[in-house]
């Protein structure tokens, strides 16, 4: 069964709100005519971190509008798609409220945050309650790279290089703030899955390690339990419409097989079928092919 990790859609006051989205963001029909098409039995709706929150109200508003209408689409087509919760994340008690009664209360089965927000990264203490609830609910969280001032935003600001470079930087800095601070350490049974890969992690898990080892030596870095690339085999990613089988084995080579979720990044990303060949052109086994394609995902969240 395939099971597609990572595909957007937005309800029509996001959409009149957002910067960039148009109304394909919107369009469940087309969506579900994609996923037949490509014989995609279920897809998981995360979300596209965008600006609307800017004009209704914060995110505390738009938190709640969202969640209510994706467990309306999700109760439409319950054996075919799977729904992410957003949080006011600059309310830790609110977060944690919201969190409650969108997965007890509406019935949606993860979570799906930003790498950040104006600056703040997944590793600062006002996530702690929040992923205390998540790990004991076995609620996985999906982040999605933060797309408004994402860093190196005030220096670049380009509409090119801040999608293609600051977003999946976004989502590196985020991974190497949960290493350092030992936040994966602390939550060890809390399932993160990062879009785009990781970022450019799987590039750079070597020199993540020499470099610790060597700043360990001069103890210039505190101690973090065990080497930084060690940490990555706890978290998963998705490939979010990728189509580079070199992109594909260096991150199987980082997290495992078992950690890796095919993702079509729909409708930002039309070409299904290029991302499914992707994954089936690799030199892996049957087994480990079926899991990225559905497997790992399926078991997630189930």
């Amino acid at each position: 069964m395939m099971f597609d990790a990572h595909a957007h859609w937005l309800p029509e006051e996001i959409i009149a709100q957002a910067h960039f989205y148009s109304r394909a963001w919107g369009g469940i029909d087309s969506h579900l005519e994609a996923m037949d098409k490509h014989s995609v039995a279920r897809t998981l709706i995360v979300y596209p971190t965008n600006d609307a929150h800017t004009r209704m109200g914060g995110l505390s508003q738009v938190a709640r509008l969202y969640n209510e209408r994706l467990a309306g689409l999700v109760a439409r087509y319950p054996e075919r798609l799977v729904g992410a919760a957003i949080l006011p994340v600059n309310d830790p008690a609110e977060m944690v409220r919201e969190f409650e009664r969108a997965t007890k209360g509406l019935g949606l089965k993860a979570l799906s945050l930003g790498s950040s927000f104006e600056g703040v990264y997944l590793d600062d203490e006002s996530f702690f309650g929040l992923y205390e609830a998540a790990q004991a609910g076995g609620i996985p969280i999906f982040v999605h790279p933060q797309t408004v001032n994402p860093i190196g935003y005030e220096r670049l600001k380009h509409p090119l290089l801040t999608p293609v470079i600051e977003f999946v930087f976004d989502t590196t800095v985020c991974i190497g703030k949960l290493i350092t601070s030992g936040t994966l350490k602390r939550f060890p049974n809390l399932k993160f899955v990062f879009a785009h890969f990781g970022g450019v992690m799987p590039f750079i898990k070597e020199r993540f390690d020499g470099v610790y080892h060597m700043l360990r030596s001069r103890d210039i870095v505190p101690d973090l339990g065990a080497p930084p690339a060690s940490y990555l085999k706890q978290i998963y990613v998705d490939t979010s419409g990728v189509t580079s089988g070199f992109a594909l084995k260096c991150t199987i080579s980082m997290v495992g097989a078992d950690h890796v979720l095919w993702g079509s990044d729909y409708p930002g990303n039309p070409d299904i079928a290029a991302s499914v060949s992707a994954v089936a052109e690799l030199n892996i086994s049957p087994q480990e092919k079926a899991a990225i394609l559905g497997g790992n995902a399926g078991r997630l969240l189930s």
